[in-house]
C-alpha cells in the first residue's frame, strides 16, 4: 500500500511539473509575441509619427521660397506647391490617407486618423486655385493636376477610394460629388478592352497594366459597401478575374507587369510592386463582398494561388526582390510591406489557412530591418512606368523615404498586430 502511495505521489509530481514547464512555455510565447508586439508599434509609431512632422499643409513659393497657409492672398506671379509630399493629390497620397486610417483605429490613435480627414481636406480646399492656373503643363508635375484632369486610373482611383473613407467619417457633399464623378469616369470614360477590362492608352495602345487592378478595385469595391449597389462588385470581380487571365503566369505563380493588346504578349517583368497593386486590389475586394455572392470562391481561388506563388520567391532575410524572380535585384521594401499585408490579412479573415502566417510575419521581420529609427524607409523602388528592358527594372533607384513605400508599411504593420492578437 506505501510503494502504491509513493508511485501515485511520484506521478503527481511528474504530472504538476509537466504542468509547469507546459505554462512556462505558453507564458514564454506570449511574452515573444509581446514583445514583437511592442517592437512594431514602436516602429509603426515612427514612421506615422514622421508623416504628421513633416505634412506641414502649407505651401512654398519655388521661386521666392516663402511659405503660405493656404492659396489666399499670394502674389500673381507666385509658382505654389505642395511643402510637403504627402499633402499632395497622387495614388500613393491616396494609400497613405487609407493606411493612417486603418492604423489609427487599430492603436486607436485618433491623430491618425484626423491627418487623412485633414489632408483630403485641404486638397479639396485648394485645386481650384492651381486649376484656374493651370496652362497645359504635364499633370504629374502640376500641384493638384490629377485633382482636376480626370483621365486615367491613376488619377482617381487611389485618392477616391481614400475619399470615400473620409466621406463615411466626415460627410461632406462636396467629396460625394467627387466620389460620384470618379464613378462616372471609372464606369463610363475609363478606357477598356472589349470585354471590359481596364487599359491605358499607353505606352502602347492598349496597354493593361498590373497597377490599375488597385487603382480600380480600391474604388469600385468601396462604393459597392457605401451604395450595396452589386454593379461595382460585379465589375470589380469581372477585372479580376480578366486581369488573371491576362497577366497571371501559370508557371512562374506570378504576375507579369503589363499585356500588349497590340501583340497580344505579356510583358517580360515581374516587378514586384506590380505583384503587390494586384494582392491588395484581391484583398480590398474580399473584405467587402458579399458573402453570399457566387463569384467568392472564383475570387477566393485566384487569391490563393497568388499568394503562394509570391511565397516561393521570399528571401531569407523576409523580403522580396524588385525583380521577383531574380535574385541578383536588390530586395525592395514596398512590394515586400504589400506582400506582408496582404498574406496576413487573408489569414486573419480566414481566406487562407493560418500555416501561411509565418510567411507575413518573416515578411514584416524584413520591413522593419529597413525602417530606421526616425522612421525613414529605405529601399523602396520610385515611380516606375512598364518596360521591355529588365535593365529598366534593376537601375531603378530607391531613394529614402521614397513616397509609394509608406502607406504600405503601416497597413502591413497594422495587420500583422491584429495578427499577433
Amino acid at each position: 500500500m506505501k510503494q502504491k502511495e509513493q508511485q501515485l505521489s511520484l506521478r503527481q509530481f511528474f504530472e504538476k511539473l509537466c504542468l509547469l514547464i507546459f505554462c512556462f512555455l505558453i507564458f514564454d510565447s506570449m511574452t515573444v509575441m509581446a514583445q514583437n508586439s511592442s517592437k512594431s508599434e514602436i516602429v509603426l509609431r515612427s514612421v506615422a509619427d514622421a508623416v504628421l512632422n513633416n505634412a506641414t499643409f502649407q505651401f512654398i513659393d519655388q521661386k521666392s521660397g516663402l511659405t503660405f497657409v493656404s492659396t489666399e492672398n499670394v502674389t500673381q506671379d507666385a509658382q505654389l506647391k505642395p511643402e510637403s509630399p504627402y499633402n499632395d493629390w497622387r495614388y500613393w497620397n491616396g494609400v497613405l490617407n487609407i493606411a493612417m486610417i486603418k492604423l489609427g483605429e487599430v492603436l486607436d490613435k485618433p491623430e491618425y486618423i484626423k491627418f487623412a480627414i485633414k489632408n483630403v481636406a485641404f486638397s479639396f480646399d485648394s485645386y481650384k486655385y492651381f486649376e484656374s492656373k493651370y496652362q497645359g503643363e504635364n499633370k504629374w508635375n502640376y500641384p493638384f493636376g490629377q485633382r482636376f484632369i480626370m483621365e486615367e486610373l491613376d488619377d482617381c482611383g487611389a485618392m477616391g477610394a481614400s475619399v470615400i473613407e473620409v466621406f463615411q467619417r466626415d460627410p461632406q457633399e462636396r467629396y460625394r460629388t467627387y466620389i460620384d464623378q470618379a464613378t462616372l469616369h471609372i464606369l463610363t470614360k475609363q478606357t477598356r478592352l472589349d470585354d471590359g477590362t481596364f487599359v491605358r492608352s499607353f505606352p502602347h495602345k492598349w496597354t493593361l497594366w498590373a497597377d490599375d487592378l488597385y487603382m480600380g478595385i480600391s474604388f469600385l469595391c468601396r462604393m459597392g459597401e457605401l451604395t450595396g449597389d452589386s454593379r461595382y462588385f460585379d465589375d470589380a470581380a469581372r477585372q479580376v478575374i480578366n486581369f488573371h487571365k491576362y497577366l497571371f503566369d501559370e508557371n512562374k505563380g506570378l504576375t507579369t507587369h503589363c499585356w500588349y493588346s497590340d501583340v497580344n504578349r505579356r510583358a517580360v517583368a515581374f516587378w514586384g510592386r506590380a505583384n503587390g497593386w494586384a494582392m491588395l486590389a484581391q484583398v480590398d475586394l474580399l473584405d467587402r463582398w458579399p458573402e453570399n455572392h457566387p463569384q467568392r470562391d472564383t475570387l477566393l481561388t485566384l487569391l490563393q494561388r497568388h499568394i503562394l506563388g509570391i511565397a516561393q520567391y521570399q528571401s531569407s532575410e523576409g523580403l522580396w526582390h524588385q525583380l521577383l524572380d531574380k535574385v541578383d535585384s536588390y530586395l525592395e521594401t514596398s512590394c515586400s510591406a504589400m506582400f506582408t499585408y496582404a498574406i496576413a490579412r487573408a489569414v486573419n479573415k480566414g481566406y487562407i489557412e493560418p500555416r501561411y502566417a509565418s510567411i507575413a510575419r518573416h515578411g514584416w521581420e524584413g520591413v522593419m530591418s529597413k525602417i530606421r529609427p526616425d522612421g525613414q524607409i529605405e529601399g523602396v523602388c520610385t515611380g516606375m512606368v512598364v518596360s521591355d528592358n529588365l535593365v529598366d527594372y534593376y537601375r531603378r533607384p530607391a531613394p529614402l523615404n521614397d513616397v509609394h513605400g509608406i502607406g504600405f508599411i503601416l497597413l502591413a504593420g497594422a495587420e500583422i498586430l491584429q495578427l499577433s492578437k
